[in-house]
C-alpha cells in the first residue's frame, strides 16, 4: 500500500463535474457500509443531489489524491443555542484507505474550518463502533476518544452504538 505525501493530498469546494467520481464513490459497497447514503441509480442523480444537498452545504469540500476526487469531507454546524460546535463526516474511497488520506483531509479540514468559522470552539466526530479505521483517523488526526454513544444513530433501520471524538479550538493543530 502507498503512503502518499501531504503535498499530494488536497481538499477543495465541490463541483458538479465531480458527479462521475461520487457515483464511484457511492458505489462501493466498503464505503457504504457505515453510510446512510445509498448508490446512485444514474449521474442525473448524482447531480440532482449534488445540487440539493452537497453544493448548498456550508462546509463540504472533495478530498483530492494528485487533483483526482477520491472522497468528501464535510462540516456541519449545530444550531440553536449550540452554535460553538459542529460535526465533522468524511468518506474516503476504499482503495485509498491506509494510506494517510482521510488524516490527511481532516487535519486540513479542522485547520480551516477553526479559521473559516471562528466562533466555534469544538469539532465533534462520531464513529462507527465496528469501524477501527476511522477511530484511528480520528485519533492520528488529534481528536479525542470522548466514550461510547448507545444506540446514538440508526443505519439502514438499526440502532448504533458509536464513539465520539472531539477537537477543541485550543487543542494544538497539526
Amino acid at each position: 500500500m502507498e503512503r502518499h505525501s501531504d503535498s499530494d493530498i488536497t481538499i477543495r469546494q465541490l463541483d458538479i463535474s465531480d458527479a462521475d467520481d461520487f457515483i464511484n464513490l457511492y458505489a462501493d459497497e466498503k464505503v457504504r457500509k457505515f453510510s446512510s447514503r445509498d448508490a446512485f441509480t444514474s449521474k442525473e442523480a448524482a447531480i440532482e443531489y449534488f445540487m440539493s444537498t452537497d453544493i448548498p452545504h456550508p462546509w463540504i469540500r472533495a478530498i483530492c489524491l494528485s487533483g483526482r476526487p477520491v472522497g468528501s469531507i464535510s462540516v456541519s454546524p449545530f444550531h440553536g443555542t449550540d452554535k460553538c460546535r459542529a460535526e465533522l463526516g468524511y468518506m474516503v474511497a476504499s482503495d485509498c484507505w491506509g494510506r494517510g488520506i482521510a488524516t490527511a483531509a481532516v487535519k486540513m479540514a479542522a485547520n480551516s474550518v477553526f479559521v473559516d468559522w471562528g466562533h466555534l470552539e469544538r469539532l465533534e466526530a462520531v464513529v462507527d463502533v465496528e469501524n477501527p479505521g476511522s477511530q484511528r483517523v480520528m485519533e492520528k488526526a488529534g481528536f479525542k476518544r470522548e466514550g461510547v454513544l448507545r444506540k446514538y444513530y440508526l443505519l439502514k433501520g438499526r440502532p448504533r452504538d458509536a464513539v465520539i471524538f472531539s477537537l477543541l479550538s485550543t487543542d494544538p493543530l497539526s
